[in-house]
């Protein structure tokens, strides 16, 4: 093969390959095995040849980058969090979308559906829950459920149960993303019924500053470990230019990556449900401040700082 078509049905490839910034651990390894058996051919036919040169300097660029990526990633924890986990929300940030409209929608099927079905709230929460917040309004104590047990107590059972159904939310993914899609619905729904339930007894308001205090987080961790079995149940139904096996455990490992990631916000939202929500009937502004603290802590983390490392292309740079 002649030099100039051996650069003709590369050179697309070589050019994208320029682009290592974004690019994760296996397609860097990838990429620089086709570089090397590129190289490996120019040297061989086409040796002091420029195509020889530029190769090799591109290959050196990707052993920079991966030998520069793998002291990051002996960095620990911090460098998970503070670099991996939010590029990769960036990278996924379509998939999370979804997952965040699905459930705003099945929220608003569950409100609907309470006002329009007198015993669907009872469906939904079951009898025990309803009668027994019935008789906390009448005691004054609408939130009177959060206020069980000792703050320690709440605190472990409660975050127990949010990674649990992060958890089922996640591995339900397997089922072609369905199983993912029908627990953020159900959760979803239970959500609309529960504060139209509020609403219809004049305490919305009440309910929302108690109820969002620790669920700001809570509820942004169950949406983005089902939009964790998205992109994993997404790797098995569109493999793309992978073989279906090697696209599902590319989408598994990022999916895996997300909700380990998660786990910190759901220690959060459990320790503010436990020794916060607890006093949303007497001291409501405390509700008030840690929703807004919240909020403000899940727009910075969630989106504003993995758009600045996607802008900024910081990865690698330091």
């Amino acid at each position: 093969m002649r030099e100039a078509r051996f650069v003709n049905l590369n050179k697309e490839k070589w050019s994208r390959m320029e682009r290592m910034d974004h690019l994760d651990a296996d397609t860097l390894a990838e990429n620089y095995v086709a570089l090397a058996d590129d190289l490996s051919y120019a040297r061989t036919f086409f040796p002091g040849s420029e195509v020889e040169r530029y190769l090799n300097g591109l290959a050196g660029a990707y052993q920079t980058n991966i030998y520069g990526r793998d002291r990051r990633e002996r960095r620990g924890a911090l460098s998970f969090w503070t670099r991996e986990f939010p590029e990769l929300l960036w990278e996924k940030r379509r998939t999370l979308l979804f997952a965040l409209v699905f459930f705003v929608f099945s929220v608003a099927v569950g409100a609907v559906s309470a006002s329009q079905d007198a015993t669907f709230t009872r469906l939904i929460l079951g009898d025990g829950y309803v009668d027994m917040t019935l008789e906390n309004i009448e005691k004054g104590t609408p939130m009177g459920v959060y206020a069980q047990g000792t703050p320690a107590q709440m605190f472990w059972m409660i975050t127990a149960n949010n990674v649990k159904v992060a958890f089922i939310a996640f591995v339900f993914g397997l089922l072609f993303s369905a199983g993912s899609l029908w627990v953020l619905f159900t959760n979803g729904v239970m959500l609309g019924a529960f504060q139209y339930f509020f609403y219809e007894h004049g305490l919305l308001l009440h309910s929302a500053l108690s109820v969002w205090a620790h669920g700001t987080f809570e509820i942004t961790s169950i949406v983005v470990a089902g939009g964790a079995g998205l992109v994993m149940g997404n790797g098995l139904l569109f493999p793309g230019t992978y073989r279906r096996g090697e696209s599902f455990r590319r989408s598994a490992m990022q999916g895996v990556k997300i909700v380990a990631g998660l786990v910190p916000f759901f220690i959060v939202a459990g320790w503010i449900e436990g020794f916060v929500t607890r006093h949303a009937d007497t001291v409501p502004v405390v509700g008030a401040a840690t929703i807004v603290l919240s909020l403000a802590g899940v727009v910075s983390y969630f989106v504003l700082y993995p758009y600045y490392l996607h802008k900024n292309k910081t990865y690698g740079k330091n």
